[in-house]
């Protein structure tokens, strides 16, 4: 994607939308996983954000997410959606949010 595509999708409301939802579920699953919360301080802390305020987390992950090979290599429609599939959107969430909280 060029620039001006992955600055249009960075603030597009409907690929915010889709980033919300996808940082919910992955929120969800932290809550869920076996391993000791004191190895994974950051992404519980995370998570409870995420569980309180999910527009505020998924506005700031956007620009980041968009810049994930995988939303790259997606490109985006003639009129600047993004082609990416919900799976590998959801992976790019997550490995966005491992990135952030590691």
């Amino acid at each position: 994607m060029t620039y001006e595509e992955s600055a249009t999708l960075s603030n597009d409301f409907a690929f915010r939308g889709r980033i919300k939802i996808a940082s919910v579920k992955y929120s969800d699953a932290v809550g869920i996983q076996t391993t000791p919360v004191s190895q994974r301080t950051a992404l519980v802390k995370w998570s409870f954000r995420c569980a309180q305020q999910p527009d505020q987390v998924a506005a700031e992950l956007q620009p980041y997410v968009v810049m994930d090979a995988a939303i790259q290599a997606a490109g985006v429609d003639e009129n600047g959606k993004s082609l990416v599939t919900d799976t590998a959107l959801q992976a790019a969430v997550e490995a966005t949010v491992n990135k952030q909280n590691s």
